[in-house]
């Protein structure tokens, strides 16, 4: 096997370890690997496809980490609506005592507050927060 073809399949056995992570960075260093496939296609000495492979990698690494792609999600998982399901769903409130109340939501009694700027009247609130086994709604 010639050196472009070790460079390819290096990079294909990261591409598919990157199937596994979901992290993209096994890929930036596929990119590296795929470009010392080239330096070695092109007739470069081994340490000049090193060279190639290393640094292109670790150029392909520092974009990667300073894209919106390289950091993980910043929002809480009780206000993110892709881990809770619950969040942007309507309750309705009868009678509050004190910026609380009890309501039936999904067959159980939950506690429910009054989330920042909500008025504790009675009508349909949206739930903007869950902690725990209370439900925080807005009036929007």
């Amino acid at each position: 096997m010639t050196d472009w073809m070790s460079w390819l399949v290096a990079a294909g056995v990261l591409v598919i370890a990157e199937l596994f992570t979901g992290t993209f960075y096994l890929l930036m260093i596929a990119i590296g690997l795929s470009f010392g496939a080239i330096a070695a296609w092109s007739g470069a000495s081994g340490p000049t496809q090193i060279l190639v492979a290393a640094v292109v990698g670790l150029v392909a690494t520092a974009i990667l980490h300073r894209s919106r792609f390289g950091r993980p999600a910043r929002a809480e998982a009780t206000r993110d609506r892709n881990v809770n399901l619950d969040i942007g769903q309507r309750v309705a409130v009868d009678t509050w005592q004190d910026g609380r109340a009890r309501v039936m939501y999904r067959g159980a009694l939950w506690d429910v507050e009054l989330g920042p700027g909500a008025q504790p009247e009675a009508g349909d609130f949206r739930i903007v927060e869950v902690l725990g086994n209370r439900l925080i709604v807005s009036n929007s």
